[in-house]
């Protein structure tokens, strides 16, 4: 796979999470947040063992469990931390207010994966975030509900960072459907007491629990390919092209509002995720 090609995808798998974000907010409405997390990964892990099943059944060595059961524990608690903050905030606000992830990642790979931190990277890194502060001018006041969703989005950007640094240590030896079927797998085993208390889902609510696995299964693929393929750091850059998504998502879905600051910071990504993307150049050899 090509550099650019891994972009894309890393872009293209960011979208069809921001989708699946919606397929959240939309059913949080009337479905407890708990039970929607159990659902997405139950489902999930459903779709993505057919996957496996399919494949041949690559197995899973004994010695890889510890990463994916420390990524799916991470998953967990990240996913119901930021679901529960889409039913207080609007969903271009709580992906923006999650951007701290982006700036984690690099100092997390260095220290773990050992990637050098390289200053393109750094520095993409903050522009990015400089249009996330544009974004931000002109958004409520965080009070009440408001501060407790900030401080769960904050929470789940953490845990987010920690994940895709695991993400990246196991994208290129486990492959894209041990990867996909673990981050699912162990998420439902960590939820599954929620299930004991659940109400039964009508046939249109099981429906959308299924699509909800099935879109989330199918970004996870596109983002395992993309860290296979290119560093950690570089691709924490590309997260910030949730923003757009989610703030066109919003207005579509919604009818929430996106201010000019939004575009205006999106923008701003933008540039940041090219720079971040552009390829290193080989050294001029001299004589």
């Amino acid at each position: 796979m090509s550099r650019p090609t891994a972009l894309l995808h890393c872009a293209a798998g960011i979208g069809t999470l921001c989708l699946m974000d919606v397929m959240v907010k939309h059913l949080a409405a009337t479905v407890e947040v708990p039970v929607i997390t159990l659902a997405r990964y139950t489902t999930g892990t459903i779709l993505a063992a057919g996957v496996w099943a399919l494949q041949g059944r690559p197995r899973l060595a004994r010695a890889q469990w510890p990463a994916h059961l420390l990524r799916g524990a991470l998953i967990a608690a990240m996913a119901f931390c930021f679901y529960w903050s889409l039913t207080r905030l609007g969903l271009a606000e709580a992906i923006t207010l999650s951007f701290i992830a982006p700036l984690l990642v690099p100092p997390l790979a260095a220290l773990f994966l050992k990637e050098p931190m390289r200053p393109r990277a750094l520095a993409a890194g903050a522009l990015g975030f400089v249009g996330v502060l544009v974004t931000a001018q002109g958004a409520p006041s965080f009070d009440g509900d408001r501060l407790l969703a900030l401080a769960a989005v904050l929470f789940a950007a953490i845990a987010y960072a920690a994940s895709a640094v695991l993400l990246r240590a196991r994208a290129a030896s486990d492959g894209a459907t041990l990867i996909t079927l673990m981050g699912a797998l162990v998420p439902m085993l960590l939820l599954s007491p929620i299930a004991l208390t659940a109400a039964t889902p009508d046939l249109p609510t099981l429906g959308w629990f299924v699509l909800m696995g099935l879109v989330g299964n199918i970004g996870m693929q596109f983002l395992t390919r993309a860290y296979a393929r290119i560093e950690a750091q570089i691709l924490a850059v590309m997260e910030f092209t949730a923003l757009p998504w989610a703030a066109l998502f919003g207005w579509v879905f919604f009818s929430e509002p996106v201010r000019m600051q939004v575009w205006a910071g999106a923008a701003i990504i933008l540039a940041a995720c090219c720079w971040a993307g552009q390829e290193r150049r080989p050294a001029t050899e001299t004589a």
